[in-house]
């Protein structure tokens, strides 16, 4: 009988009441897939996502765009759970290399250590921390210049969703913080402590589109300083709604525009993608290829511009013509999917 070592006493997993546990934290099965693959499995045929991780989007669809090649060199510029990843490195072999680029320094070493497991060692995948806003800069310290092959979901990871310590959703109360990298800049909380009205009521309509900017940035200043966690921002939301009268359907979707706008304020999304976007032609090596999957109109609207002047001025050779969805057995199997549209270009 093995001694037993006082310093690592016996872990009890998380009690919860009823027959399924409905707190993040008490998911133990979800948040130890290799563990309970099996169990895995059975959320996932049900059509739902398990927490804790992501179900990627449109493989297939960008397999036979990007088409890797052996001995290609590709760049993950949102590496996330690492779902593209494995799959674009599977066709890199023999030979070639990836680079996957995240800001979130929680998920990225998670993501690494299960790459690492499904044996892609340091010699074929190098995992970066940082924006894909500094692609260019990034290439340069790995003695690069351009590469064949470039990838990004500029969605939010189902890991951070889920995750209600991440703040990126009013579905469960969490703190208000919605940071890609929580140990860089502000707070979604400290970002609404200080804001001016007028400038949150620009940005939730610039960001979002949300028809009830005035008002709805007229409630979370009134309140300035105490809305810190997502279910205050939430219920401000719907009882400033609520006096009009409207129905919950819009409540809803007027309050994850809401978190969807203040979000891409916190991490500064559309300059990241803007800075992305311009250095992307110049990353590619002759006939490389690029796809980027988006899911909202303010980023779906600056990838068609840039892409449509690439290809005016030369710097690409082909670009979609017209958006690609999800397919409809995909939306059905993953809910998440439905909103994304795939764009591509290449290289000339």
């Amino acid at each position: 009988m093995e001694p037993i070592n006082p310093e690592e006493p016996h872990q009890r997993r998380p009690r919860y009441q009823g027959s399924h546990p409905r707190k993040f934290a008490e998911k133990y099965k979800e948040l130890n897939p290799l563990k309970y693959q099996e169990d895995i499995e059975k959320v996932i045929a049900r059509g739902d996502t398990p927490a804790g991780t992501h179900r990627s989007i449109c493989v297939q669809e960008i397999l036979e765009i990007l088409r890797p090649q052996p001995g290609e060199i590709a760049v993950d510029a949102t590496l996330g759970y690492g779902g593209h990843a494995r799959e674009i490195l599977r066709k890199l072999l023999p030979g070639g290399k990836l680079f996957g680029l995240d800001v979130d320094q929680v998920e990225q070493p998670k993501t690494e250590a299960r790459l690492r497991k499904d044996g892609f060692g340091p010699d074929v995948f190098t995992a970066i921390h940082s924006n894909f806003a500094a692609l260019p800069a990034i290439l340069e310290s790995q003695g690069l210049s351009k590469v064949d092959i470039i990838l990004a979901d500029l969605g939010v990871s189902s890991m951070q969703i889920d995750n209600p310590n991440r703040g990126f959703t009013f579905k469960r109360n969490g703190p208000l913080d919605m940071r890609m990298n929580p140990e860089k800049g502000r707070s979604a909380a400290e970002l609404l402590a200080t804001i001016s009205e007028k400038k949150l009521a620009f940005l939730i309509k610039e960001n979002s589109d949300e028809s009830y900017c005035k008002e709805i940035a007229a409630a979370i200043v009134s309140k300035k300083g105490s809305i810190t966690t997502t279910e205050k921002l939430a219920d401000t939301i719907r009882e400033t709604l609520n006096q009009w009268l409207i129905d919950e359907d819009y409540i809803i979707k007027a309050i994850r525009r809401t978190f969807q706008a203040i979000r891409i304020e916190v991490n500064g999304e559309f300059s990241a993608l803007e800075t992305f976007l311009a250095a992307l032609p110049y990353c590619l090596n002759e006939g490389g290829r690029v796809v980027l999957l988006t899911f909202h109109s303010g980023e779906d609207n600056r990838v068609v511009r840039s892409f449509e002047k690439g290809k005016a001025e030369g710097l690409y050779s082909q670009i979609f013509e017209t958006e690609i969805r999800s397919s409809a057995e995909e939306r059905y199997n993953n809910p998440r999917s439905k909103s994304v549209r795939l764009r591509f270009a290449i290289k000339a």
